[in-house]
């Protein structure tokens, strides 16, 4: 503390501090853990270019598909993620550990390609090019809070938020030459148009085009002149010229919405209002105990603890909200609504309905109980499910939370949008009257296929189809609707179509039925009968009838075999698919189609071969080189969850059904705290890693997989290894 500062100084200091020093101590005093304090929120924005783990060597200019994280201030599942840009394209999250340079602090962010919206940085009397060196060891992060030196203007940037409002503190150097830039022409997304006014003497609000999201920002400095350059347009930009008043510390309060600059101020008076930096940083840290706190660990080592409560923080991020405190919310046709429920984004259904959706409703309950209605509303509005990018695994992310007890909406009315989905040919479901007449879907015949042909990714269809009749079927089994769950029951079996006796691999048909001729299994495509994948990648996804599957290789003993290969057989590095990274043997961790391989062989009673593959994915594939490096893109959540659970002991390897296969979890007891009642544990009191059996509550389990009640009910489970 500086010996000039007056009594009165010191005071209001040392006030500001007593809500962080109380919640210290409340914390501690409650769970002798500070969970937040294991997170690392830089983990994912560091590149992998090790071609021996990516199983390629990087051309030029390229930066590997790993990670594409933020690490900026969110609290879970909000509409604001207030973060450090460092790239704007192509930068998949804006921020890349190996720059420099910062070039805004932008209020929203998902993690791929879009989003980044209302670019503000503090400057100090910049040159003609934005932005400033800064380095990380002036800059540190946890959840909920972000602070960095900027040293080319000689700023200290803190920054924390709120679900829709962003707290900026700028410590200057210069007190007398203090600006602040919005950047408003610029995003990930694409910005088509933009627009800002001065509003009294300490606001401004404004709008920008695109992601269409509206803001309203007020300052603790009177602004002396607001300087509009090229109004609206593309490179254009405003700089607030802030008042000589002899203030060090300027404050920046603002609050988002996708409806109105209105909303947006009624947000920020709400949920920030006249609290402190202090109290709101302290509120967001609060928060995310309150959600880490749910599953605690004993044993493991410090790196398996930050990775677990760093992934978990990071599957919690998304989907994110997107209604205002007053409940309205801009709907999926551009009209103002409003609901009695939080509206939120879509999940990213494609990566996430895998494992990150089951975790969100075990967590979260209400926020997946919230984003189901969401896409209720969607689906209502524009006459189908949402889907996103690739199958139409709504069916398996809602039936999933519905079977485990998230059930307070309108299933019904649900259901019958999700049908609408399976049975009418349209937007959700391409290709689905082939798929419905022939049982598969089939690809062109293409002499030279290369990994950017144009195709149906009809291998890849027809297995997600088959899977998503099955989720389907699971509610009309338990609405009673027995016509359409022996018709989804059977559509469920079109895997089959697909699947080649001879060479033992999925693979791709033509319209007349007869094989795709010019076949190699070892091939990657992103949309010519495979998505984002080879044949070995799709060839063991049948989440819902690994039994059928295994018949079709012949039995547990070819099974294996194949199985074997898959991890086994070299990966050609000359074929290049950005996407499809990070390779044991074929096998690709990198990225989602293949991730429930690894768990096949618990089918043919060989747990202790799928514990291996785990061991090493979760010692050697996060967290690589500095720490801060992903395998592949963390896809909203679904690379983190996949870590979460494999790394406590239980996976969802079918996430319609409600039970988990038990795995060998990376410590000595986990403990899910999940409900009011009975906590959950699972022990390893051998403490070794090859799987022999399951024990629940002191009882020798006759298989591997524990029901979802056993997760309500609370219990003990023992992993009795050998």
């Amino acid at each position: 503390m500086q010996s000039g500062q007056t009594l009165k100084q010191k005071m209001k200091i040392f006030v500001l501090f007593i809500p962080i020093l109380f919640y210290g101590i409340t914390a501690k005093s409650q769970s002798g853990k500070r969970y937040t304090n294991y997170v690392n929120t830089f983990i994912g924005t560091s590149p992998l270019t090790d071609s021996a783990i990516l199983g390629y060597k990087l051309p030029k200019d390229w930066r590997a598909w790993s990670g594409l994280t933020f690490p900026g201030s969110s609290l879970p599942n909000a509409m604001v993620q207030l973060s450090p840009m460092t790239a704007y394209q192509p930068a998949g999250a804006g921020y890349q550990y190996e720059d420099s340079k910062i070039l805004s602090f932008t209020h929203t962010n998902k993690g791929h390609w879009n989003l980044a919206n209302i670019p503000i940085l503090p400057l100090s009397n910049p040159g003609k090019v934005f932005g400033s060196k800064f380095s990380h060891q002036k800059e540190k992060s946890s959840p909920g809070f972000y602070q960095v030196y900027l040293e080319d203007y000689k700023i200290d940037v803190s920054l924390t938020s709120t679900l829709r409002c962003g707290y900026h503190r700028y410590a200057y150097k210069d007190k007398k030459n203090k600006q602040i830039l919005f950047d408003l022409s610029k995003a990930l997304s694409r910005v088509n148009g933009w627009e800002i006014k001065q509003v009294g003497d300490s606001a401004v609000n404004g709008f920008q085009g695109g992601e269409n999201i509206y803001f309203f920002a007020k300052l603790n400095t009177k602004i002396k002149k607001l300087d509009v350059n090229n109004a609206g347009e593309k490179n254009g930009y405003a700089i607030i010229n802030l008042a000589d008043d002899g203030k060090q510390v300027v404050e920046l309060k603002i609050g988002l919405s996708f409806v109105s600059a209105e909303n947006a101020k009624e947000n920020l008076d709400q949920e920030i209002g006249n609290r402190t930096f202090a109290e709101v940083r302290d509120l967001a840290n609060q928060r995310w105990e309150e959600l880490l706190s749910k599953i605690d660990v004993t044993g493991g080592n410090p790196k398996q603890k930050e990775m677990l409560y760093s992934s978990l923080y990071r599957s919690l991020l998304w989907p994110a909200l997107r209604s205002d405190v007053n409940g309205e919310y801009r709907d999926a046709v551009k009209k103002v609504s409003k609901a009695d429920f939080n509206y939120y984004t879509e999940p990213s259904l494609w990566d996430t309905y895998r494992n990150k959706d089951v975790l969100l409703g075990l967590i979260s309950p209400k926020v997946a109980l919230d984003v189901i209605k969401s896409m209720k509303d969607v689906g209502e509005k524009t006459g189908s499910m949402p889907t996103f990018f690739h199958g139409d695994h709504g069916a398996s992310s809602i039936a999933g939370a519905y079977l485990r007890g998230i059930d307070n909406f309108d299933i019904k009315a649900t259901y019958e949008l999700l049908l609408k989905n399976a049975n009418v040919p349209g937007r959700a479901r391409p290709f689905l009257k082939e798929y419905m007449e022939k049982g598969y879907i089939s690809d062109p015949d293409i002499a030279s296929p290369h990994v950017e042909t144009k195709g149906r990714a009809g291998v890849s269809k027809t297995l997600e189809y088959a899977y998503d009749d099955y989720s389907l079927a699971q509610i009309a089994k338990k609405l009673g609707d027995t016509k359409n769950y022996d018709l989804l029951m059977a559509r469920s079996k079109n895997y089959q179509n697909v699947f080649d006796p001879e060479t033992k691999f999925m693979r791709g048909k033509l319209e007349d039925g007869s094989w795709i001729k010019n076949f190699n299994p070892q091939y990657p495509y992103y949309e010519y009968m495979y998505r984002e994948a080879n044949a070995w990648q799709v060839s063991f996804y049948v989440p819902h009838d690994m039994n059928g599957l295994i018949k079709l290789y012949g039995g547990a003993k070819p099974f294996e075999d194949k199985l074997d290969a898959l991890f086994t057989t070299p990966w050609n590095p000359k074929y290049i698919a950005r996407n499809v990274e990070t390779m044991i043997g074929q096998y690709c961790q990198g990225n989602q189609p293949d991730h429930e391989a690894a768990f096949s062989y618990y089918f043919i009673n060989k747990p202790e071969k799928t514990q291996k593959l785990l061991d090493y994915i979760l010692n050697n594939l996060y967290g690589m080189k500095d720490g801060l490096t992903l395998s592949g893109m963390d896809d909203a959540g679904e690379m983190s969850a996949w870590y979460v659970l494999s790394s406590l002991g239980l996976y969802t390897f079918s996430a319609t059904d409600p039970q988990y296969l038990v795995t060998v979890p990376q410590f000595d007891q986990v403990t899910w705290k999940i409900n009011a009642g009975k906590p959950l544990t699972i022990n390893n009191p051998g403490g070794k890693r090859d799987l022999k059996s399951v024990s629940v509550n002191g009882k020798t389990m006759d298989g591997y997989f524990i029901p979802h009640s056993l997760l309500l009910s609370g219990g003990a489970i023992t992993v009795n290894t050998k």
